[in-house]
């Protein structure tokens, strides 16, 4: 069995608009260089790396008009998947994800992916470590795996094999919020990483003192 078989893939979600960081639309939030990364990388990259430190395969998916952020994903080693879906909101962005895992799977690969880790591209002070711990912690198909710091709720959030068809099918900008909510089964992890909680909303989030 591959090593890809055996282990979920991430999709990062990068097609948000971020009119909150800038509402002319003249700053991409994502393309943003992240304060403090010696190697100066932007904020969908380091995001993108901390997921590739832990998945050998992470699916990104990006507005069709943003050809400098696929660049820059695509440099750090993500698969791109560009898609209008992303005008429809977080859930269609996610569905494209799903089904663009299931077709073009590595030819080495055995079956359907072990499961999905769906992270977001405005999250980029995730520790690889926590990643892991929500990966590990993924140990049965009808498993959902959420981390939590001091009792709310983060990211990534994994979904075992069983939610492919769900996670595929999912329209609008609800994502994959209502699966977590109704699924029978949600195992938690508590992560001391307040990066799980941290996102890029504005431009005071860049700063590395809060």
């Amino acid at each position: 069995m591959s090593r890809h078989s055996l282990l979920p893939v991430a999709i990062l979600l990068a097609g948000g608009i971020g009119s909150r960081f800038d509402a002319s639309g003249q700053r991409n939030k994502l393309l943003q260089p992240l304060p403090g990364d010696a190697s100066g990388r932007s904020v969908a990259s380091a995001s993108a790396h901390a997921l590739l430190a832990v998945l050998p395969r992470v699916i990104a998916v990006v507005r069709p008009d943003r050809a400098e952020l696929m660049a820059q994903l695509r440099a750090a080693g993500c698969e791109i998947v560009s898609s209008e879906a992303t005008l429809r909101g977080m859930g269609a962005s996610l569905a494209a994800g799903v089904r663009a895992s299931l077709a073009n799977a590595p030819p080495t690969a055995l079956g359907a992916p072990r499961g999905w880790l769906v992270a977001l591209a405005d999250m980029p002070f995730i520790r690889p470590a926590s990643i892991r711990a929500v990966v590990d912690a993924l140990d049965d198909p009808q498993a959902v795996v959420a981390p939590r710091y001091q009792g709310q709720r983060g990211h990534p959030v994994a979904f075992g094999q069983a939610h492919g068809a769900a996670l595929a099918e999912l329209d609008g900008d609800l994502g994959a919020r209502a699966l977590l909510r109704d699924s029978a089964r949600v195992s938690w992890v508590d992560l001391d990483d307040p990066g799980i909680v941290r996102d890029i909303d504005t431009p005071a989030d860049l700063d590395l003192q809060q």
